[in-house]
């Protein structure tokens, strides 16, 4: 009996992780696309004319099993990765762009949408479902319904070869971030915070090592930065760091990127535009590559003024240790760390104990509690990893969602943290609950201590979870997260607004030993110190976001270093600041195409949250009940039911400009 094809019995409908075994996915991802291939077939061969009822919804559920099939896979895939499970992955990365491209190609099927679609103004469908309508044919468009003969037939081939090269580029990333550590002796552990010390011997347990170690995990590398005396490892993580996916092995992905560029521009052309930018950006809120631009660049420049004024500190402080070297990439976090101390007393070291996971994952779910009316009761597993927790999400009593977090770094899961469904909300075939998936890399510890960046991380995912959970709508094509991409990231940072509410941190930020709150003038220096250091947080995460924008408008370039090299030249980069994600690992941009072209989109997003937490500030209540009702309305339950711009405007009565994110910030004063 194959798990993955049974009735699931287990409670929620959760999947049945004890009983699933590698070997059954392959079968079940084959019997699935059968179904689905089938089901498909079915549709585009009806001899009844097309109704809403029997093509747009009947293809809404004609690929059900696949559904439930990949919503497991690809979680596990990507949170707890092994050999049998990425030689799936790449037997799979064809199989699967073959038959989206089967759909897609499919002429009778399209034929049967395009005659809904000439037809709409008579069909009398609501507005979710004309909306849904809408994006099925803008999809099939897209993905290149038009086209006929050669040109149909060279798309497919093309998207077939990025569906590969994106998934080769990936696990090249997770096996240079699997393979490199950095063995510590006891003399270097010197000046490290016990934190630190604590997560170096559980990664050098963790990997078998008989000594503590420094992995590439960012929660164990950066506070190495931030607190490790010893310049000389300093150099040697950081560089080891920034050159993941460019050492010069197998897992080298610079000729990946470059191929990746090449047929995502010819795919562009295929299809009628410009380049991959004008194509990738058309649907979103952003619209043109130009607007992109405008908007990266407004902030670009009060940001590399801010960066360069820190640096000349740094740079001072670097001099009065009795180094006569340029500050360099690999101390600015170090010295950093040591101007924080200094000018706000404060210190990770200091910080962490108040933030343990637990009262932080407290902290989050009293917020979503008092903003949304949901309730938290952890359940017991089995899970797909034992690390992994799970929470029964209700309201008023009935059933919301199943929540799971998986928090600590291991080997085997990817970097980065995301949100993901493993089974996405809709009411088309009866009323489906969502399961929610959070996935973080904190180092393990005991207990598992966070940094103030990391809590923020905390809430970011959930931020996305609560998108995910709280989708209210009838189509899954339309449910939770399947939104604009420049406006996916709008609920995510948003929530991020509510950890710095100074009753959130009264209540819950509890020294782990002592179970003291927070003292006062700690929690106040903190909330100050909130723009601290924002002039090299931007400039890192402008520059990438410049470098793919760059990268998708007009002609690929043949080596995308020295495109980057370009970039980074053009913009003035200091030069004690690298790129968030140097090219290649620029997974956002790489392992998929979903942020390609798309990185800003970020940005995008946090000009509008700015001014939605703003909303809430103008009430004098972060947690103002009307408030609350109508982010939950027209942002979060409402997933991709409307254009994003009209689902903003409608929460908010305006768009906001980029002042808003310039204030949150810190950087007016430098504009």
């Amino acid at each position: 009996m194959n798990a993955l094809l049974s009735n699931w019995t287990t409670p929620f409908g959760l999947p049945p992780f004890a009983e699933i075994k590698d070997s059954d996915f392959a079968p079940a991802f084959d019997a699935a696309l059968a179904e689905a291939r089938a089901n498909i077939a079915a549709i585009a061969g009806s001899p009844e004319p097309p109704t809403y009822a029997n093509t747009i919804a009947a293809m809404e559920v004609a690929e059900a099993l696949l559904d439930r099939v990949s919503g497991v896979f690809y979680n596990l895939a990507g949170a707890d990765s092994n050999d049998a499970r990425e030689a799936l992955m790449r037997d799979l990365a064809p199989k699967m762009s073959a038959f989206a491209s089967e759909v897609t190609n499919n002429k009778a099927l399209f034929s049967r949408i395009e005659t809904l679609w000439q037809g709409r103004d008579s069909l009398d469908l609501d507005v979710e479902q004309m909306r849904v309508l809408t994006l099925y044919r803008r999809m099939f468009v897209r993905s290149g319904a038009l086209l006929e003969g050669q040109e149909a037939d060279r798309l497919t081939e093309v998207k077939s070869r990025l569906a590969v090269l994106g998934t080769q580029f990936g696990q090249n990333l997770l096996a240079d971030e699997r393979d490199w550590f950095m063995d510590l002796s006891e003399t270097d552990l010197e000046g490290l915070p016990d934190f630190v010390i604590g997560s170096a011997r559980a990664a050098g347990k963790e990997r078998d090592r008989p000594g503590p170690v420094v992995t590439l995990n960012r929660s164990l590398i950066v506070p190495f930065l931030q607190f490790s005396p010893r310049r000389d490892l300093r150099q040697k993580a950081y560089e080891a760091w920034v050159a993941r996916g460019a050492n010069g092995n197998d897992h080298d992905n610079r000729a990946i990127a470059a191929e990746i560029l090449a047929l995502r521009e010819e795919r562009a052309k295929l299809l009628g535009y410009n380049s991959f930018a004008d194509f990738k950006l058309e649907p979103e809120m952003a619209k043109t590559p130009q607007a992109v631009r405008d908007l990266l660049m407004a902030v670009w420049a009060p940001a590399k003024a801010k960066a360069l004024e820190d640096a000349a500190i740094l740079e001072g402080m670097l001099k009065a240790d009795g180094l006569t070297a340029p500050l360099e990439p690999w101390d600015w976090r170090y010295y950093s760390e040591k101007r924080r101390k200094a000018e706000h007393d404060l210190d990770e070291a200091g910080l962490k104990p108040y933030l343990a996971l637990d009262a932080m994952l407290g902290a989050m779910f009293d917020c979503a509690s008092r903003l949304f009316g949901l309730e938290f009761a952890e359940i017991d597993g089995p899970f797909y990893h034992p690390d992994v927790r799970g929470w029964n999400v209700t309201r008023a009593g009935q059933h919301i969602a199943v929540f799971l977090g998986d928090y600590h770094a291991r080997s085997s899961k990817r970097s980065g943290a995301w949100c993901s469904a493993m089974r996405s909300q809709r009411k088309l075939g009866g009323d489906v609950r969502p399961i929610v998936v959070n996935v973080c890399n904190f180092a393990k510890g005991e207990p598992t201590l966070l940094s103030y960046d990391d809590a923020r991380t905390l809430f970011h995912e959930f931020g996305h979870a609560l998108h995910q959970m709280l989708s209210d709508v009838t189509h899954g094509f339309i449910s939770g997260t399947s939104v604009a991409r420049d406006f996916v990231e709008l609920p995510s940072q948003l929530y991020e607004h509510w950890l710095e509410v100074p009753q959130v941190l009264e209540a819950h930020a509890k020294h782990w030993q002592t179970g003291e709150p927070m003292p006062t003038d700690m929690l106040e220096r903190l909330l100050a110190a909130g723009t601290y250091d924002q002039g090299f947080a931007t400039v890192e995460f402008v520059a990438s976001a410049m470098v793919d924008l760059e990268f998708h408008v007009g002609k690929a370039p043949a080596d995308p270093m020295q495109k980057q090299a370009e970039v980074l030249e053009a913009l003035g980069m200091p030069r004690a600041i690298r790129m968030r994600h140097a090219t290649p690992h620029f997974a956002h941009v790489f392992s998929g195409d979903g942020y390609s072209s798309g990185y800003y989109s970020y940005m995008w997003s946090e000009v509008m949250d700015a001014d939605a937490f703003a909303a809430f500030e103008e009430t004098g209540n972060p947690f103002d009940p009307e408030t609350a009702s109508r982010l939950e309305k027209y942002i979060l339950s409402a997933g991709g039911s409307e254009e994003a711009e009209e689902l903003y405007l409608k929460f908010r009565g305006k768009m906001p400009g980029v002042e808003a994110l310039l204030k949150g910030r810190g950087l007016l004063d430098t504009a």
